[in-house]
């Protein structure tokens, strides 16, 4: 599994990489402290699969890092290119908040 971290996404998000970013917490998380990208909770992504582009990076995160390392193994074989955000939310506040 891909990871990326916190000083990459950022240097990602400051150089306009093309990419795209999921939150995939539930709503009332999204709403305490948010990075960014499409919402799109972790028991619905399944349901959004099709619209996910095949044709560059998509970065999943959550809170800690888990629930985005376990929807990155359950979308494994659907041909995107996904990566984990090691640590979450949790990581990225400790770097920049």
């Amino acid at each position: 599994m891909q990871q990326i971290s916190v000083t990459q996404l950022k240097e990602w998000i400051d150089t306009g990489k093309d990419f795209l970013l999921v939150d995939i917490r539930e709503l009332h998380e999204r709403q305490t402290f948010d990075i960014g990208g499409l919402h799109i909770p972790m028991g619905d992504i399944r349901q959004h699969i099709e619209t996910l582009p095949k044709n560059k990076p998509i970065v999943l995160y959550c809170e800690k890092g888990i629930r985005s390392t376990i929807t990155i193994q359950r979308l494994e074989s659907a041909g995107l290119d996904l990566y984990n955000l090691s640590g979450g939310v949790k990581a990225w506040k400790g770097a920049f908040a």
